[in-house]
């Protein structure tokens, strides 16, 4: 994700050009950061790369959120990320190829923190499937109330066959293998990247995704 604290980088078309090379197969940016004239720059080049788009909706009210599924609309973005109603967000969606995948639990402010138990992240990735959503998008890493890797687990149980997406604040190969070995399909990751965190010893981006890309090989 070109994104830190929340928030698309300003410099995100630069970022994404410096880190072309790796050839990343899934790249994406929050609704929020950056006026929308450049988020339809960033989404026209992460395309013509030939990678997947995402994009995580962050915004705190809900005519701002079903405003940035609007968006995403006419972005053309493979999937969207985050909100919590799904029927208004599905019918935005009706007859596009956008994928979504809603939070489950309580997301609350900005940066986001999650409330929430097992059993809630369960039964409504449940409801999620049964509305026709493609998987759910999961703070596991911001919440407040229950482990982290319960709510995975959790949420795989509620998904069955859905594609679990886990959001916010994973920082380390510890955390990527454990959310394998929980269930998680996948994961983004951004601020980890820029601050350097992720990789302390290596200086560059480049480095910090080599490595996240080698932490993600060994965990698969």
């Amino acid at each position: 994700m070109l994104t830190r604290q929340d928030r698309t980088i300003v410099d995100c078309l630069e970022l994404f050009e410096l880190i072309r090379p790796l050839k990343l197969m899934h790249v994406g940016f929050k609704d929020v950061g950056v006026p929308q004239e450049k988020l339809e720059a960033l989404h026209g080049a992460i395309r013509a790369s030939g990678a997947t788009s995402y994009m995580e909706v962050v915004s705190t009210t809900p005519e701002a959120c079903l405003n940035s599924a609007r968006i995403a609309v006419e972005l053309g973005v493979d999937r969207l990320l985050g909100g919590t109603d799904v029927a208004a967000v599905q019918k935005i969606l009706g007859g596009s190829k956008t994928r979504y995948y809603p939070f489950p639990g309580f997301p609350r402010g900005h940066p986001t923190k999650l409330a929430g138990s097992p059993a809630d992240v369960e039964t409504q990735c449940r409801t999620f499937m049964a509305q026709g959503c493609a998987g759910a998008d999961l703070l596991a890493y911001r919440a407040t109330e229950a482990d982290p890797l319960a709510l995975v687990r959790a949420a795989r149980q509620g998904l069955g066959a859905g594609f679990l997406i886990v959001a916010g604040s994973v920082s380390s190969a510890t955390q990527i293998h454990a959310l394998s070995e929980a269930g998680a399909d996948a994961f983004t990751i951004g601020t980890a990247v820029f601050d350097g965190s992720y990789a302390p010893e290596a200086g560059s981006i480049l480095s910090q995704l080599a490595r996240i890309q080698a932490d993600c090989a060994g965990a698969a």
